[in-house]
């Protein structure tokens, strides 16, 4: 026998599975029903069957999925569906058995509301602590204490799942996977704002933080997206400012979904471009000046000055450096220069106008 949530996830089984077909096998090692498995169940109207029904029907086996027959019950708490009971045979029950598997559905009903009862218990208190670190409140290392973090050595991990444009189902059910087990059975204490899930974990080194987050999708569908974001290593007092960096990368890691999520202190660099790019598509970029002059003259004429410039500062004012980066010659370089001084001023002896002139052209992203 298997007891099964909503989700076809394994609650509990029997203990004696010694003769347990390779389907059922897997699904006790995995945890969870395979995807072929849920194909091939909902081929034979499983799941209409558990939404529909509260008496037990029979599923018949499929030696091709390595499966035997199975009598299957709904387990119900008034109209909601709760989860399912399954039981390995290789007929039908006869009526005394099916009664007695109807007896037993609603019997697992009443440890699974407790259960529940419980857990949404334990989850709304985790919640509240998580929320008072994240907002840097007076008693934040009393929160930590209570929630069994240490007082340092902390990383805050800002995650979103969806599935297409639909969030709500992948995240209630990411924020379900981050938080089921018993405290020392997971490291991480999560809480769930809008959109977003906060994780607040002990993790030195960024790959720990990166192993939780691939944990956590391995065990959610394949066609579910995730994107993350990891803060800098913080103490307990600085997981407000810890949250913000988290916020960032993960709004960083939506530009390049396919790389690894971003950490902050691997990624800082990274983090400030797109602040000045965000304040660049803001407007709030100078409208004139040699930059916006030489951007104007391209768009213009065709030019390549903006590129020039760039290669120029980037080399650190050596022709030859530049035209390489470039793909000319150096003369060309240096004849280009002289165009633009014609066009701009182009105050290229003076540090700070230099340094200028670098952070408008990435904050404008000029390749």
């Amino acid at each position: 026998m298997v007891i099964h949530d909503r989700l076809l996830r394994v609650l509990a089984y029997s203990r004696l599975q010694r003769h347990a077909d390779p389907a059922r096998v897997e699904t006790i090692l995995d945890r969870e029903t395979p995807d072929r498995l849920r194909a091939l169940f909902d081929a034979h109207g499983v799941t209409a069957q558990l939404t529909g029904s509260e008496e037990p029907f029979f599923v018949a086996g499929d030696a091709d999925h390595g499966v035997t027959g199975r009598m299957v019950v709904a387990v119900r708490s008034g109209r909601e569906l709760m989860g399912s009971v399954w039981v390995a045979c290789s007929e039908p029950l006869d009526e005394p058995a099916r009664n007695a598997l109807a007896e037993g559905a609603h019997t697992v009903a009443l440890h699974l509301l407790r259960s529940q009862a419980s857990a949404d218990l334990e989850r709304q208190v985790e919640s509240e602590l998580v929320f008072r670190l994240l907002e840097g409140s007076a008693d934040s290392g009393t929160a930590a204490s209570k929630l069994g973090l240490p007082q340092g050595g902390l990383r805050v991990i800002a995650l979103q799942a969806s599935v297409g444009a639909e969030r709500d189902a992948a995240l209630l059910l990411a924020f379900d996977r981050a938080t089921t087990g018993f405290g020392w059975s997971r490291p991480g204490r999560s809480a769930l704002a809008g959109n977003t899930i906060y994780t607040v974990l002990p993790a030195g080194p960024a790959s720990t933080a990166r192993r939780w987050v691939t944990g956590l999708t391995a065990a959610l569908p394949e066609h579910v997206t995730v994107l993350a974001g990891i803060s800098g290593a913080a103490e307990v007092a600085d997981l407000a400012a810890a949250r913000q960096e988290a916020d960032e990368c993960l709004a960083l890691h939506e530009t390049s979904p396919g790389s690894a999520p971003p950490a902050y202190d691997e990624s800082w660099d990274d983090i400030l471009l797109q602040r000045l790019r965000t304040a660049a598509r803001a407007g709030r970029t100078p409208t004139r000046g040699p930059v916006a002059e030489l951007r104007r003259h391209d768009r213009a004429h065709g030019t390549d000055y903006l590129a020039t410039l760039r290669a120029w500062l980037e080399a650190q004012g050596d022709p030859a450096e530049a035209g390489e980066r470039l793909g000319v010659h150096e003369n060309t370089v240096r004849y280009r220069l002289r165009k633009m001084a014609e066009i701009t001023t182009l105050p290229l002896d003076d540090a700070r106008k230099r340094l200028a002139m670098m952070i408008e052209l990435a904050a404008a992203d000029i390749p």
